[in-house]
């Protein structure tokens, strides 16, 4: 089906077919899972287990297409990048639809997710007039001139995660290809539809066979990409056990990995803030998304006499999100991603009770009337949380936040670089320069916000993470033109 014919979504896409070296294949696989819509519990595709014949057929085709797309004027790869933009620009709200049915996030979170996507492409449009230059000098010695040129290191296996299943990938896509890699990308089996979409968006742009390829299936398939001597580097988006296995197996085989992991983040309150504006950017932060996202607010941390005038005002706030479907244009907040994810966020709710925190608001029994069978769990919210609690300290992923006292900021500070072993996020509300330097300049986590709610860097910046929220040395988003590319170092003498 091509890009143009998906105007609206469909109650059943099928049996999901591989896309390999340029063509699209049915799995002759034995294996295949559900993919459900949250809202609905209602199956909407089947998505195949790639067999290993078939993911190497998809490395094969990456190898043999490498040769020629590196050699390819960087000008000519940039203007295949130009157009896929373009096309994806088309097929824009298509894409948002189809991400909201599978994955549950309101509509205009997915149409923010697509928008960010399309970013990253337009950075790698860029990148080959900008950032993927090398650098000479003349006369670094007598009569020696010296010069560093990148090269592209190969072909590369993209690993995507539920929660963001067309963004995510599109962090490294754009830019291994700009470069001259060639990819392999493995969605979440979770949440495939929105990346098998894309990838039809590539296979109109007309990309020379094998430049990109699509497989299917779970832990098996990654392995096996992995494991493969032709793959030079795998980049991946999803939770920390997940993200030190492939940082381990990569490194085992010396090869490179780029792996952004699982947070706990915390957000503090000062007493000089404004609440006016604070609530409002709390909302998506703590809700967006269901809560599903390694920059959602988890840890809501009251600093000072701000405790009960914070507390009531946010537990007012939440308790108003209106859930439903997200395809319902007043639907505030979705579902859980899955039966399995709903049944996690239950299990901390749980656990949260047993350890003494106080539930403050309850969104277990949270009914969406025209959708009941949906894995819709509402704003839950725990007061008197200590950072001890596990609640306080394990990534939950769900519509969850625990209120915490601090009685100064650097008590609030050290909460947040010893009470967890994730820094990913850390945000603060407050009116006062020199808070906000303090904060700045002491806590331990990649991506920081003053008074934001979200901290997501642009695509022109790398996406940060500390400890065991990220693995490698290089980051997401720009920090990979370093990641799919090699340097020479060439000293002449003329």
């Amino acid at each position: 089906m091509r890009m143009a014919e998906l105007t609206e979504v469909q109650t059943h896409y099928g049996r999901l077919d591989l896309f390999i070296g340029g063509s699209w294949v049915k799995s002759k696989t034995d294996r295949f899972d559900h993919v459900m819509n949250p809202a609905k519990d209602e199956i909407i595709a089947e998505v195949p287990f790639t067999t290993q014949g078939e993911v190497e057929s998809a490395i094969e085709a990456a190898h043999g297409a490498f040769g020629k797309w590196s050699e390819l004027p960087v000008t000519a790869r940039a203007d295949y990048i130009f157009r896929l933009k373009q096309e994806l620009e088309s097929n824009c709200e298509a894409i948002s639809k189809v991400t909201t049915q599978n994955h549950g996030k309101i509509i205009d979170e997915a149409r923010g997710e697509t928008r960010r996507l399309i970013e990253n492409v337009e950075v790698g449009c860029s990148i080959a007039y900008t950032l993927a230059k090398g650098e000479h000098l003349d006369q670094v010695a007598s009569g020696i001139d010296e010069t560093l040129i990148r090269v592209p290191i190969g072909p590369v296996a993209v690993i995507g995660p539920f929660n963001f299943p067309s963004m995510a990938p599109f962090w490294y896509i754009p830019i291994a290809l700009a470069v001259g890699c060639t990819v392999v990308v493995k969605p979440s089996e979770i949440t495939p539809l929105p990346m098998q979409l894309c990838v039809k968006a590539i296979e109109e742009v007309d990309f020379p066979r094998g430049v990109v390829n699509l497989v299917h299936g779970g832990r098996e398939v990654s392995e096996r990409l992995i494991f493969d001597s032709r793959i030079k580097g795998v980049t991946f988006v999803g939770s920390t056990q997940v993200a030190k296995s492939i940082y381990h197996l990569a490194g085992e085989r010396g090869k490179r990995a780029l792996c952004q992991a699982g947070a706990k983040n915390y957000v503090l309150v000062m007493p000089d803030a404004d609440l006016s504006t604070t609530i409002p950017a709390l909302m998506p932060s703590f809700y967006g998304n269901t809560g599903q996202r390694c920059l959602s607010g988890a840890n809501l941390v009251a600093v000072g006499d701000v405790y009960d005038d914070l507390k009531n005002r946010f537990l007012d706030a939440s308790s108003k999100l209106k859930l439903g479907y997200g395809l319902d244009e007043s639907a505030e907040m979705g579902p859980l991603v899955s039966r399995r994810a709903k049944e996690r966020v239950l299990g901390y709710i749980t656990k949260g009770i047993a350890e003494g925190a106080k539930l403050s608001l309850d969104g277990r029994d949270a009914r969406v009337e025209k959708y009941p069978n949906g894995y819709f769990i509402g704003p839950t919210i725990f007061d008197e949380v200590t950072p001890d609690m596990t609640i306080a300290k394990e990534e939950i992923f769900g519509p969850v936040a625990s209120i915490i006292r601090a009685k100064n900021l650097d008590e609030a500070i050290s909460m947040i670089n010893t009470g967890t072993n994730y820094g990913n996020e850390a945000c603060i509300f407050t009116t006062s320069g020199r808070n906000a330097r303090d904060f700045r300049r002491k806590v331990q986590a990649g991506n920081l916000g003053i008074n934001i709610g979200i901290a997501a860097p642009m695509a022109f910046f790398p996406f940060g993470g500390f400890k065991e929220s990220f693995f490698g040395v290089l980051h997401g988003q720009i920090d990979s033109v370093d990641f799919f590319t090699d340097k020479k170092i060439l000293v002449s003498r003329w």
